[in-house]
């Protein structure tokens, strides 16, 4: 790919000071790129993202304030908020009592039993004064055999009483018993149809892809995510910008295979069946028309809803199991109905959860909210019928659904979270070999300070959410647990800077909820990588991402990349695929599709007659890789070159292999292309041949480049 243009300041250089407080709330002032050349952070960038965490450095004395403050931080607390540490270790807990004395402590396991062994190991340290009064430094430490989950730390000390949770989590996440090697799909649900769909591939789709996809020995199904978006058209197209990734998307349902629909009388079955026969026609189209679909389901869903009676009790038992979090989401979505889907442009007075006229709605729009919540009733049933199907055919691992970076900012989560949120910031990429004016996700940044204050319990509850109905999870650039880049509110993606987060504490709790669920981890760790990730991530027991464009060899060294990475020296421990959906499909590579459409659209940052020679030169060195292995000959067909790439992936030790629809049947078009949104039909192409035919679940399965991949991995995998 083409490699970006070197570093350099955005605005002027950052002073001793400036860099001591950025490095003390973890905001970077420089960074290596993905050559590992050394970009040194404007100024002004770092002064905005400090802005952000709510740190005032915009004049020198506001600096020095806030370095004081910072100094000072950690003695204004007796016990610090979350005390993160791995099964087997013990940890050391620093407490700031006003006194000499020992504070009185206590350990409260998740069990509700009390914890023993808690020990002090050093004397009283000398006080810091603190607003007027003296603090100084105990230690205590935390037995190394505490067992795994949640716990709280309580302590008090004179008048001062303090509370801390204490995350055990797993030394290592161990993959499923019955997994060795495995290959499986992964794809976009919604652009895999099946006749019976409403023109959008659904859960059903979802269970019957599971079952066929067993049947031909695969051992999972990676799906992209499915989680909620606003109910109010035009509704979001993009996967990976949710307005909550809590809770599922209805688009997905199936209504047919609904208890209300089998319950309902023939005259409201005879209306929803016409609804569905309609929407049926639409599965040839070669575009997504994700409104139209939402319009006839939520008809349907609505007859159902007001005509059909509930099982008893099976509502009222869900919405006790997800207490206030649905009740959160159903509000914002009755409230989207009213005043549109972005809650920043509500009447203000309905801006923020807790206001009291939020209280007063719920009463008023009761309805509403209770209808949202039976939704997301039905898609906890479907996508756990999903789940089943997986573990009654046998599959090692089963469904493995996609985590996104982020939320919508004007969402559910955003409006319910939002005293967690950066909102005066978006996370991104900095510029990269393939999107070389940097990336913009738009999606608002946890606080890692807040969210430490409230025990990671959003991030915990999340990903509960989602391991429900999960053999797996892949975590969308996972390097955001380690530091994620943040663009201040009107700056370019490449004005932006890196934002420290506790790692140590994000990857205990992912490694906690996936040991409690059983799923296997896989990250996303592609990108501008710190080398020290893919070492912790291995070290966790998390799969790491081997993409067949990005494998080069790398000196230990130097960190400079070389040639394409020998196939046996891929890493063991990852998911290995040809491609992402982020990248151009396999057919799209070998015919330089990605460049004719990123000239089109005007996202090249050079010539485009250098772009097309880049891109020769790697079709040229992936060619000599294939040929090297002994899996094409002299001259290949495109058809030869297309299945020798799914035959390279075998030849690697990756424990586990992806393939994709669309590569097996050499559709061109890849899902999206970051750096656009109407320009390029973004999430909205359904599974194409070469040709550009739209192809259903009934097609896929007897399609010949599909026959020929299936036959390809169950002979060596």
């Amino acid at each position: 790919m083409a490699r970006p243009p070197p570093g350099h300041l955005v605005s002027g250089p950052v002073e001793p000071d400036l860099a001591r407080l950025a490095g003390l709330h973890g905001v970077a002032t420089d960074y290596e790129d993905q050559q590992h050349r050394l970009v040194r952070v404007g100024r002004d960038s770092v002064v905005a993202t400090l802005a952000a965490l709510g740190v005032d450095a915009s004049t020198p004395a506001a600096l020095a304030a806030a370095l004081e403050d910072a100094r000072l931080a950690p003695y204004r607390r007796l016990l610090p908020p979350t005390v993160v540490v791995r099964q087997g270790v013990g940890a050391a807990v620093e407490l700031h009592p006003v006194d000499d004395r020992a504070p009185r402590v206590r350990l409260v396991l998740e069990s509700g039993d009390e914890g023993a062994g808690l020990t002090w190991r050093t004397a009283y340290v000398a006080p810091v004064e603190v607003d007027g009064r003296a603090v100084g430094t105990r230690t205590l430490v935390l037995p190394p055999d505490l067992p795994l989950g949640y716990h709280r730390l309580e302590a008090s000390a004179g008048d001062q009483t303090a509370t801390a949770t204490v995350i055990v989590a797993p030394d290592r996440l161990q993959l499923p018993p019955r997994l060795t090697r495995a290959w499986g799909w992964m794809l976009q649900l919604y652009a895999v149809r099946s006749a019976r769909s409403w023109g959008i591939g659904d859960f059903a789709d979802l269970a019957d892809l599971v079952r066929w996809s067993a049947a031909d020995g695969a051992g999972f199904l990676l799906c992209n995510p499915l989680h909620a978006v606003s109910p109010v058209p035009p509704l979001q197209p993009s996967p990976y910008y949710p307005a909550s990734r809590r809770f599922a998307n209805p688009l997905y349902l199936r209504v047919e295979d609904t208890a209300r629909y089998a319950a309902a009388p023939a005259g409201v079955r005879r209306r929803i069946d016409v609804l569905a026969a309609r929407q049926q026609a639409r599965n040839q189209g070669d575009r997504l028309d994700r409104d139209t679909c939402w319009a006839a389901k939520r008809e349907a869903l609505q007859l159902l809803w007001d005509q059909a009676p509930e099982p008893p009790g099976a509502l009222e038992e869900f919405r006790q199991r997800e207490g206030s979090d649905l009740e959160a989401f159903a509000t914002w979505c009755a409230l989207a109905e009213q005043h549109g889907s972005q809650w920043q442009q509500w009447p203000e007075e309905l801006r923020h959860p807790d206001a009291p006229a939020v209280i007063l709605a719920r009463g008023r729009l009761r309805d509403r909210i209770d209808f949202h919540a039976w939704l997301q009733l039905l898609c906890e049933q479907q996508l756990t019928a999903a789940e089943d199907a997986a573990e009654r055919s046998g599959m090692p691992v089963g469904v493995v659904h996609d985590l996104p970076v982020g939320v919508d900012p004007g969402g559910a989560d955003a409006w319910a979270l939002q005293d967690l949120l950066a909102v005066t910031t978006t996370v991104g990429a900095p510029p990269d070999a393939f999107n070389q004016q940097g990336q913009g996700w738009g999606l608002p940044p946890w606080r890692p300070d807040r969210l430490a204050d409230v025990g990671y319990r959003p991030y915990r509850d999340l990903l509960r959410a989602v391991l429900r109905h999960a053999g797996g999870l892949r975590v969308d650039h996972i390097l955001g647990l380690f530091r994620l880049w943040w663009v201040p509110a009107g700056r370019s993606p490449a004005e932006g800077t890196y934002v420290r987060y506790d790692a140590d504490a994000l990857l205990g709790v992912l490694t906690l909820e996936a040991h409690r669920a059983g799923a296997l981890v896989i990250g996303e760790d592609l990108g501008t990588v710190e080398r020290r990730v893919q070492r912790e991530l291995a070290d966790r027991g998390i799969l790491g991402s081997a993409v067949l464009w990005f494998e080069r060899s790398v000196d230990p060294d130097t960190g400079e990349e070389g040639g394409r990475r020998p196939l046996e020296e891929w890493r063991e421990l990852a998911l290995a695929s040809i491609t992402t959906h982020d990248l151009p499909t396999a057919a799209g590579f070998l015919v330089g599709e990605h460049v004719r459409v990123r000239d089109e659209l005007h996202q090249l940052a050079r010539p485009v007659e250098e772009e097309r020679q880049s891109a020769a030169v790697e079709l040229a060195e992936l060619c000599e890789l294939l040929r090297a292995n002994g899996l094409v000959g002299a001259d290949p067909t495109r058809d030869e070159l297309l299945l020798a790439m799914h035959a390279a992936l075998t030849r690697t030790p990756c424990r586990l292999v992806a393939v994709a629809p669309g590569d097996a049947v050499g559709d061109l078009r890849q899902p999206n292309l970051p750096g656009t949104v109407d320009e390029y039909p973004n999430w909205r192409l359904p599974i194409a041949d070469a040709e550009g035919r739209p192809l259903t679940v009934e097609d896929l399965r007897a399609d010949p480049g599909v026959r020929r991949v299936v036959a390809l991995m169950q002979e060596h995998l």
